[in-house]
């Protein structure tokens, strides 16, 4: 199958505003089936299972979320400064789109290898893996932070930052640190806090 026909790409946009508008919950192969006006056995053609699909709105929001980060660290004059932006993008994007966000990291779902394989046999050997839409954005990460500090695992030390982040977003969507905070009258300020501490909790305070 031709992994950017009309048809497919029209599923994956009306995925897209299903779980921008409606949360997770709302996509069904047959709601996006009916809403993109094709009977509910079209969406077969391109997606065999309800993973795949699954796996090729994320991969949307990974491209949203990569032009983020770059807008954002694009005039940032340091390496922490760069994370910094990074950080607050990316705590920004998951308050801005909760239902993207959440399902972009569920990998225990969508990034399996038998998941993918199926999908990549029927929507073609061009189709992408979703994890080649998250990797560079974790590189991204590493090599910034391989650049803030020395000693110790970049790997590491990144992947504790991302999950301190990750944290801080679902928290504050949650309501939880607004409510110890008091910060939800400005929920930007609060969560540039926030991302100050995790900085200089896993890169050593900035002593420029």
């Amino acid at each position: 199958m031709d992994s950017h026909s009309p048809l497919r790409e029209r599923l994956i946009d009306v995925g897209v505003d299903l779980v921008l508008t409606e949360g997770t919950a709302a996509l069904g192969l047959r709601e996006i089936a009916r809403r993109a006006g094709v009977s509910h056995g079209a969406p077969r053609r391109y997606f065999p299972t309800h993973h795949s699909l699954l796996s090729a709105i994320a991969r949307r929001g990974f491209a949203d979320l990569g032009g983020r980060f770059a807008a954002a660290t694009a005039h940032a004059p340091s390496p922490r400064e760069q994370v910094r932006a990074l950080g607050c993008a990316y705590v920004g994007y998951a308050l801005e789109h909760r239902g993207m966000f959440e399902l972009m990291f569920r990998h225990d779902l969508l990034d399996s290898e038998g998941h993918e394989s199926a999908g990549r046999e029927s929507a073609g050997p061009q189709s992408p893996r979703l994890r080649e839409s998250t990797i560079p954005l974790f590189r991204l990460l590493v090599g910034l932070v391989s650049r803030c500090r020395t000693g110790g695992d970049p790997e590491v030390t990144a992947a504790a930052l991302w999950a301190n982040l990750h944290g801080v977003a679902q928290l504050w969507a949650w309501g939880s640190l607004p409510l110890v905070l008091g910060d939800a009258a400005d929920p930007r300020v609060g969560v540039e806090r926030l991302v100050d501490a995790a900085l200089d909790a896993h890169l050593g305070q900035d002593r420029a």
